[in-house]
């Protein structure tokens, strides 16, 4: 079975489930602010796999997926009228938490931007003094040598 038609019917997947989730499903465990991130469905189309994300921060992500698994039979029977196969694949639900460590990085990110930026600005004061010493030790020495050429003239 071809590469592309698995990936057609996990979108078709995902969009009959997403469907179910806007519409069907009344379940109280299962939050309003839960989405379908992606589906894969094995080759053999036994079993798919649907990554659902809750938005909310306040819903428990592992009630809604309680909420899913009480109602995958519904589930399944709704995917087998949208999708016309041979066998209707099972669904198994899986939380995405691809969005929670895009976030961790964002901030870890952030984090490391704002102390190179601290270190930068560290930086760039401590190459200035040291420029600034090096000027004055230059004036310095100059200044000296200005005065030992004075003295071997007078003489």
């Amino acid at each position: 079975m071809g590469i592309t038609r698995t990936r057609r019917i996990s979108e078709e997947i995902k969009k009959v489930v997403s469907n179910l989730l806007l519409f069907e499903l009344k379940d109280p465990r299962i939050s309003r602010m839960t989405s379908v991130t992606s589906v894969d469905t094995t080759n053999d189309l036994r079993y798919t796999n649907i990554y659902i994300s809750v938005y909310d921060p306040k819903a428990d992500i592992d009630q809604t997926i309680e909420g899913l698994n009480k109602a995958k039979g519904f589930i399944r029977k709704e995917i087998g009228k949208a999708i016309d196969l041979r066998y209707t694949p099972e669904p198994i639900f899986i939380k995405d938490q691809s969005i929670e460590k895009g976030v961790y990085l964002t901030n870890l990110i952030k984090k490391v931007n704002e102390n190179d930026d601290a270190t930068a600005v560290h930086d760039a004061d401590e190459i200035s003094d040291d420029f600034e010493a090096e000027e004055d030790e230059e004036d310095m020495d100059d200044a000296a040598d200005s005065d030992a050429e004075v003295e071997d003239s007078d003489v």
